[in-house]
């Protein structure tokens, strides 16, 4: 295969750059003398380090077994050494600290785990309605998934979830085996519900359902976050004169309620076209994984879709009180150097398999889907 020059999807560039500007423009409006504001400049700086340097790479190696192997015990690792130097935040022991700095291997280890199942999909495609590859791969994904769920830190590990079942959906499985696969979820939320939830956890699904039964306890967050969406109305109340967030009644106001705080001072209007952004942003993910030159690229590109669009939906989800508050972070505008530098790395990958797109020989292509 013919290796191009650089080659980026400014397109996408494009609609990145708004939606980084609209997380500093609003943390910059509440976080008034701290440094907040300048060590979020910092974190895109290295987004955007993460997303040009890794686009000059060929991400071929990505398909060996070994090279893998290596990166999943590498951060299977990372995870179990959490709970003997790692950092307790939020009541979840995931962090490591580096004196001012913090890292989640969690965030990582969610795109190993697209990596690993866009390379076991890829070479058992024309096999997919055999169930013991759903099992397989949900094996590769069940180990992160349990080590992230004891933190605890139940977000995260609702990610790497979706992101197995989206990949599982996107893959091909047959009706039959999705019937089979909402069973296997139903069940072991049942499972989760009494042996491993703790009272936190359930309080905050109670409080889904019906968001205004705790608002001084669990239901503060959500309660505080819609009176912030609602109070912006059509046109905000503009940059600066968010209520909520500069008096600090809204909690966590530049991470997991940053669109919350943005919703408050740009309306309606400024959240509608943040929503379009996000969706140009996905359309051109899945652009270009259609480009992909072998079904693995392909299947990651729509893995990395499946990421963005889990953290999207989940995140905004809680914020008007449609989902439980998980500690997801907003991609792109959320306070926070784990989730940006993975965001980055995601995408600066997609760009790096740019520069081989289309140029796989038909007989390649075959072999890839043979699993020759």
């Amino acid at each position: 295969m013919h290796y191009r020059p650089l080659k980026i999807d400014w397109l996408l560039f494009a609609f990145l750059v708004p939606v980084l500007a609209a997380g500093l423009i609003t943390m910059k409006s509440f976080t008034g003398e701290t440094t907040i504001f300048a060590r979020q400049l910092l974190w895109i700086g290295v987004f955007f380090v993460m997303f040009f340097g890794a686009s000059i790479i060929d991400f071929r190696f990505l398909k060996r077994t070994d090279i893998l192997v290596t990166l999943f015990l590498f951060f299977c690792g990372l995870l179990i050494l959490l709970f003997g130097i790692g950092t307790v935040a939020k009541g979840a022991q995931s962090w490591f600290s580096f004196g001012g700095f913090s890292f989640q291997p969690a965030d990582m280890m969610k795109l190993v785990v697209v990596i690993i199942l866009a390379k076991y999909f890829s070479r058992r495609h024309v096999e997919i309605a055999n169930f013991k590859h759903i099992f397989i791969s949900a094996l590769y994904a069940l180990v992160p998934f349990l080590l992230v769920l004891i933190q605890p830190d139940f977000g995260s590990a609702m990610l790497i979830f979706l992101v197995w079942f989206g990949m599982i959906l996107v893959s091909g499985i047959s009706k039959k085996h999705l019937l089979i696969v909402f069973s296997v979820g139903f069940a072991c939320l049942a499972l989760m519900w009494g042996f491993v939830f703790k009272d936190y956890q359930k309080a905050r699904i109670i409080t889904f359902i019906n968001p205004l039964s705790d608002i001084h306890g669990s239901g503060y967050n959500v309660h505080q976050s819609m009176i912030a969406v609602g109070s912006g109305q059509i046109i905000g109340k503009g940059v600066g004169y968010g209520t909520q967030s500069r008096s600090h009644f809204l909690p966590e106001s530049e991470t997991d309620f940053i669109f919350a705080a943005y919703a408050e001072e740009w309306g309606f209007v400024g959240s509608l076209l943040l929503l379009v952004l996000y969706a140009l942003i996905i359309w051109r993910i899945l652009a270009n994984a259609r480009l992909g030159a072998t079904n693995f690229e392909v299947l990651y590109g729509m893995g990395v879709a499946i990421l963005f669009m889990s953290h999207f939906l989940i995140n905004i989800g809680m914020n008007i009180g449609m989902f439980p508050v998980t500690g997801i972070p907003l991609p792109l505008m959320s306070y926070g150097g784990s989730h940006l530098l993975t965001e980055g790395l995601a995408l600066g990958i997609l760009m790096g398999m740019r520069r081989y797109a289309r140029t796989a020989h038909r007989d390649d292509l075959k072999h890839e889907f043979l699993g020759m």
